[in-house]
């Protein structure tokens, strides 16, 4: 590729006669970088932001003589690369020219003299170095977290500009998991007056007694007049004004950094954030020159509600009880791979919800700032973690860990603290210190140098540490470890067995099962006292890329979500008892798949479908999974009998049936409560595949340059039924400005990459999903197949 065909993006940075009364604007870079995987950008090609370039990489099967590392029970590295997805590791370069021309009426030296600049990076996977105009200026050691640079004094004003960045996915044994590579998050330029001007992440918003708001913001004045002025306006979450207040603070002669403190403000009425109706306030913040003119401006959503932690109830969410019913995943996307965009997470919280879940935690470090705020949005219950192991190898592995984790715990408290979805702060996950140090004392040791960092920045929340194995000796299995006694909340990673005993020995413990199996699914929820207890978080709930059990499989298959977001039929036994929703599912036990062991826990599933295509003659064992008090099944309308729903908590609302005869037709269930019907569930057989159905997913595309379409093709019958066995390869074709980013269909052990424009059905079902282009337009979607009528899908970004 000619790499001198790009050209710079130009930005219009002036907007106001006077550019030093503008306030700040922040422009996204996120579109038309150049890549390559080497400095000197050979055989580069346009890629937009976010972007990861390990998901296009090919598969590397493990070597014959490839064995797993069992001097680390954690790690989980059964192969070479079989932690880290089985991509290569590796750097990757982008590059990108961008300028700020001269405005009217307004001279270079004035820009250069009263504006200043600034590069935002959201994240680099998995640690990062930028060049600007050949400079070296700044980078990442640890990629989830966000940074950004001062490049007033570099910049050309009315020049290219060029900037270049480095992603490095570092060693295989640099993280557990996969972990992707590259521009992963947002890059934005922000500018702002050089004399008056917010810090990052400059707002504080706390709440009291769900009426009362109080703001502090970070600022800095280097103008002449040492009184500063900030104006206040919160709107409600309909738009209104429904307070403002002014402050005002004095200024330091040696100090030009400051935080300026709001009177308190009272919102009557207030509308309170909840998971059930996420009402949004809106602060607007104004730092004013002496003139009363605006200087900078800043604004964030926030949430007025209360969080209570005890041992004698869990969590109270503005005074109510409430259970944490979540899922713990790492970061990544399924098919798109470490990109972090808005709309596939927005898919996947949508998804969970209608599975009664209500929590997410950030496993095992900080998510994207647009997956907080949708989770703010949605109403979800976020447990925010920073690290997994506190260690140079787990946190990057580029310079120790010591070097680092003031910075990275400042700016993940600042700039998640005014988000009502974060209810809790986790610096880590499973330390898995040796038992012979004395009382553990490193974890105990960085537990207390970091605490306090975090209550710094903010005091409204708890603090804990996700701990496994939790005990203080693998052979006596007696006291919890000592770092349990130092958390705010006691964080049990699987044993939650021993919340009753812990909880009698030490009263004012609180619990929560920080990872929970999905092996063992419903017994460690009825297993628990629910009404003491937070929740749980069940572990790798959605199919993921990375710690694969082995090849084939690129990954964690034992999901109840498969890794293209279809729910797998034990979805629907996690949804009867996380949600009232009557309901009743029928699952075919293909396979039992159970004696999977990590790190002394049971991971594996039973192989489930709802195929009732089989062969003549055969029987089957199923579940049913309800919450109602009985089922009863029919075949082809015949009974074949009722079963009660059992108390006990191993088989509470899954009812085994075994030896079912297969026959041609439906198979249906039918629960029961009270004597009536509440819900049915039916599976049929199907007849051979006819035509292909395209179901897209997204009404409101926008052309924005990152909103994505998914679109799941499925392969139907000539009475429109889903064929499970059909796998055919289907062909994708796009026309107008979109295009194709990623192709799954499920299949954790398919060979077929994700970056490509076809894909085979599995289960009947593939999914292609586009990225529109940064001008509305029409687009179609054609998807053939030789054994099908081409699909027309047509839409309009707009």
């Amino acid at each position: 590729m000619n790499t001198n065909r790009i050209t710079a993006l130009v930005l219009p940075l002036c907007l106001a006669t006077s550019m030093w009364a503008q306030p700040r604007t922040v422009q996204s870079l996120n579109l038309g970088w150049e890549f390559a995987r080497d400095s000197l950008f050979t055989n580069a090609h346009q890629v937009d932001v976010p972007h990861d370039f390990q998901i296009e990489q090919p598969w590397v099967a493990p070597s014959a003589d490839e064995r797993g590392d069992n001097t680390d029970v954690a790690a989980n590295i059964k192969s070479r690369l079989s932690a880290r997805g089985f991509k290569e590791m590796g750097a990757g370069w982008y590059k990108k020219n961008v300028r700020i021309e001269e405005c009217k009426n307004l001279k270079i030296e004035d820009l250069k003299n009263n504006r200043r600049l600034l590069l935002d990076f959201e994240g680099i996977m998995y640690v990062g170095d930028v060049w600007l105009n050949g400079v070296h200026i700044g980078g990442t050691d640890y990629g989830y977290v966000g940074f950004e640079i001062d490049v007033t004094k570099l910049w050309r004003y009315d020049e290219d500009n060029e900037i270049i960045v480095k992603a490095h996915t570092m060693t295989e044994k640099n993280s557990r998991w996969y972990t992707g590579g590259g521009l992963f998050r947002n890059v934005s330029l922000i500018d702002t007056p050089a004399d008056l001007y917010f810090e990052r992440h400059p707002l504080y918003i706390t709440t009291r007694d769900n009426k009362y708001v109080n703001i502090a913001a970070d600022f800095t004045n280097r103008t002449k007049n040492r009184q500063t002025v900030m104006k206040v306006n919160i709107y409600d979450p309909q738009g209104k004004l429904v307070t403002e207040q002014t402050a005002k603070r004095g200024g330091n002669p040696q100090t030009r950094t400051l935080t300026i403190q709001a009177p308190e403000m009272e919102i009557p009425n207030a509308q309170l954030w909840d998971t059930e109706h996420p009402a949004l306030y809106k602060v607007v913040c104004q730092l004013l020159y002496a003139d009363g003119t605006v200087a900078d401006e800043v604004s964030e959503q926030f949430g007025i509600r209360t969080i209570e932690y005890g041992p004698d109830f869990g969590l109270k969410l503005n005074g109510k009880k409430v259970l944490l019913k979540g899922y713990a995943n790492h970061h990544t996307l399924g098919a798109l791979g470490a990109a972090a965009y808005p709309r596939a997470i927005e898919k996947r919280l949508q998804l969970m919800k209608q599975f009664g879940i209500n929590h997410i935690r950030t496993s095992h470090n900080p998510y994207s700032r647009d997956f907080i705020r949708l989770c703010d949005k949605y109403g979800i219950l976020v447990v925010d973690e920073l690290y997994d192991k506190w260690t140079q190898q787990h946190t990057g592995g580029r310079v120790p860990f010591m070097n680092h984790w003031a910075q990275d715990v400042t700016e993940w408290i600042k700039r998640d603290r005014n988000s009502p979805s974060v209810i809790m702060w986790s610096l880590g996950n499973e330390l898995q210190q040796d038992p012979n140090l004395p009382f553990n004392d490193f974890g105990v040791t960085c537990y207390q140098m970091m605490r306090p960092v975090v209550n710094r920045y903010d005091s409204t929340r708890k603090v804990t540490v996700a701990m496994h194995p939790r005990y203080r000796n693998w052979e006596t299995d007696s006291l919890p470890c000592d770092l349990a006694m130092h958390t705010d909340i006691q964080a049990y990673n699987y044993r939650y067995m021993y919340f009753p005993g812990d909880g009698r020995r030490f009263p004012w413990m609180t619990f929560y099962q920080s990872e929970a199996s999905t092996n063992k699914m419903g017994p460690n929820w009825f297993e628990m006292d629910l009404n003491k207890v937070i929740g749980l978080a069940y572990w790798g709930a959605i199919d993921y890329l990375g710690e694969s059990q082995g090849w084939p499989a690129k990954g964690w298959a034992q999901g109840v979500f498969d890794i293209a977001l279809e729910p797998k039929p034990k979805a629907y036994f996690m949804k009867s008892y996380l949600t009232d929703t009557p309901m009743v599912h029928i699952a075919i036990i293909e396979d039992t798949d159970a004696d999977i062991e990590w790190n002394g826990i049971q991971t594996g599933n039973d192989i489930q479908s709802e195929n009732w295509n089989r062969i003549a003659g055969t029987k089957v064992n199923l579940f049913t999974y309800t919450n109602g008090d009985e089922v009863e099944l029919l075949l082809n309308g015949k009974s074949l009998g009722k079963q009660a729903n059992s108390t006990d908590a191993e088989k509470r609302n899954r009812i085994l049936w075994k030896a079912i005869p297969y026959q041609a037709g439906k198979l249906e269930a039918v629960a029961y409560k009270n004597g009536k019907v509440i819900a049915r569930h039916a599976i049929e057989t199907t007849g051979k595949a006819v035509k292909l159905q395209a179901i897209p997913d997204n009404t409101n595309w926008q052309a924005d340059g990152e909103d994505l379409q998914h679109v799941r093709i499925i392969a139907v019958d000539s009475r429109g039924r889903r064929v499970p066995d059909a796998s055919n390869e289907l062909q994708f074709e796009v026309e107008g400005d979109a295009r194709i980013v990623a192709v799954t269909n499920g299949d954790i052990e398919s060979d077929e990459l994700n970056v490509t424009n076809h894909r085979r059905l599995w289960h009947g079902s593939a999914m292609v999903i586009l990225r529109a282009g940064s001008q509305p337009s029409k687009v179609t979607l054609k998807t053939t197949s030789d054994n099908f009528k081409t699909v027309v899908n047509k839409f309009e970004t707009k």
